[in-house]
């Protein structure tokens, strides 16, 4: 694929590239924006968060169940937006993973400011609609930055240990050979927070609506999982790592057929 291509050649025939707006929004100190090769880097800071390590110890239980419950009162209702859900889905495993033990007034404040940090703003920068939406965005960035500034200042202070994203964050900045500078270090959670949401929502959506345009692709689905639940012992049990790896080969299929289609990292140039 050419996708695959581009990914492997990256730094070499190909250099990642950002819109400059980007780097207001996003922080001017993100390692994102750096001509630097670390990707590869950042791949291994957050493999047990967003890793296959990190999806098979916790991640496909939890949001199995999440989404299984969600969905099923959302269908209850009606129609939905499905973007929106996957959207609101994430944020809610997602933040408590990144930054953790806040009080509930802040957590809650903290998820209302994250749901403002969307992709709204990128439209005509002649539409007065687009500058509002971009002032917003802004002042939500505050607000989160200064929450994670906090936490993690009350952490070093304390010498205080979860197990998020951010006390991965706080051992890294100890090390001496570190990429990351504490402002870098909190750039580069916000960005977690960002990244998770939009592409993952953006995905999803589109494989709904592509399978709801294909009934065969509706039908081996459904045999594929039905097949799966007749073989457990508890029917009532989630999705397995091993069933996700061994007994999914047409749903896997339609995922890497989504992905393919759908651009997971909005507005990133090559």
């Amino acid at each position: 694929d050419v996708n695959f291509q581009i990914f492997r050649q990256e730094n070499t025939c190909f250099e990642i590239g950002y819109p400059d707006i980007f780097s207001k929004v996003y922080g001017k100190d993100n390692l994102f924006f750096k001509d630097l090769n670390i990707h590869k880097y950042i791949k291994k800071v957050t493999m047990d968060l967003i890793g296959p390590e990190g999806l098979k110890r916790t991640m496909i239980g939890i949001m199995d169940k999440a989404i299984r419950d969600h969905f099923i009162s959302k269908a209850s209702q009606g129609s939905f937006d499905v973007m929106k859900e996957v959207h609101s889905l994430v944020l809610a495993y997602m933040t408590p993973e990144l930054i953790s033990n806040l009080k509930l007034e802040t957590q809650s404040k903290l998820m209302d400011n994250l749901k403002g940090v969307n992709l709204d703003w990128f439209q005509s920068f002649f539409s007065l609609s687009t500058w509002k939406s971009l002032i917003k965005v802004l002042k939500s960035r505050g607000e989160v930055l200064q929450v994670i500034t906090d936490t993690l200042k009350r952490r070093k202070e304390s010498s205080e240990k979860q197990g998020d994203f951010l006390n991965t964050m706080l051992e890294e900045l100890e090390k001496e050979d570190s990429i990351f500078d504490q402002a870098s270090a909190i750039d580069l959670i916000f960005t977690l927070s960002f990244a998770t949401r939009e592409g993952t929502s953006g995905c999803t959506a589109l494989a709904v609506n592509f399978i709801s345009k294909n009934p065969k692709v509706l039908a081996e689905l459904k045999r594929e999982h039905k097949a799966i639940v007749e073989n457990r012992k508890n029917k009532d049990a989630g999705v397995s790592w091993e069933e996700y790896r061994h007994n999914m080969t047409f749903t896997n299929m339609v995922i890497n057929e989504s992905l393919r289609l759908s651009n997971t990292t909005p507005l990133l140039f090559r």
